[in-house]
């Protein structure tokens, strides 16, 4: 990412709202320290895929109790960040929670969206593997949409990438991650950031084809309800 970008340079047109797309968001070093700095005993196991959340998970009222972020998820990620404008709206100026999934191929998610406990901006680090992010558009009920295995725009998310939805792109669409091994059919009117990613030759001398591997994402947001009960506790000096 060239130093005088500005975000609107990586808008993905296609998708209506607000979503940018940006290659070569970390270097190959970046992306090497932040996988060897994930902590081993923090995976939790779920049915699709492994999960870590930083500092702590939400309470039932989608409550966070106040904490920094480990620093190796500070730095150099955030500082990027702020060179973009990113989270310069948000309530706490920076993302305050983060969000670590591990895909394996044959390895997704349903279609959802992150709900209103957050600031509506949620941006995404991909490390390791490329693999395509699902769009919906929203239904009502939203069962139609997890009915149908037709998703209206696919994304391409390249290791070292990042991925920003917010306004009505994060209001608006559920996004999901099919449970397969290979991406195919991608071209450039199949991919919505086709013109934005780093490497398309690739694909294009892959047959349209993405052979998937293991993939972590690093999902950054703002939590609008934040306890200070946490912060209290630890600043209290002992008797």
């Amino acid at each position: 990412m060239a130093a005088d970008n500005t975000l609107d340079d990586f808008r993905i047109t296609e998708v209506p709202g607000s979503m940018f797309y940006v290659p070569d968001f970390i270097s190959h070093k970046e992306e090497a320290d932040l996988l060897k700095a994930i902590p081993s005993n923090r995976w939790i196991q779920l049915q699709h895929r492994r999960l870590q959340t930083h500092p702590s998970s939400l309470s039932k009222s989608n409550t966070l109790l106040e904490a920094p972020l480990p620093a190796w998820l500070v730095d150099p990620i955030i500082s990027k960040f702020k060179s973009l404008g990113l989270f310069s709206d948000s309530p706490h100026h920076a993302p305050n929670h983060v969000l670590i999934n591990e895909y394996n191929p044959n390895e997704g998610i349903m279609p959802h969206e992150d709900g209103a406990a957050y600031y509506p901006i949620v941006a995404t680090v991909s490390l390791s593997s490329t693999l395509c992010l699902d769009i919906y558009e929203k239904t009502q009920d939203g069962e139609e949409t997890r009915l149908n295995s037709t998703p209206k725009w696919r994304v391409l998310q390249e290791p070292r990438s990042l991925l920003v939805t917010c306004g009505s792109a994060y209001t608006d669409t559920l996004h999901g991650i099919s449970e397969i091994e290979v991406d195919e059919d991608l071209r450039a009117d199949t991919v919505a950031n086709w013109g934005l990613l780093g490497d398309s030759n690739i694909l294009v001398d892959n047959g349209g084809k993405n052979v998937r591997t293991t993939r972590v994402s690093l999902t950054y947001r703002d939590v609008l309800k934040v306890s200070r009960v946490g912060a209290r506790i630890l600043g209290r000096p002992r008797g």
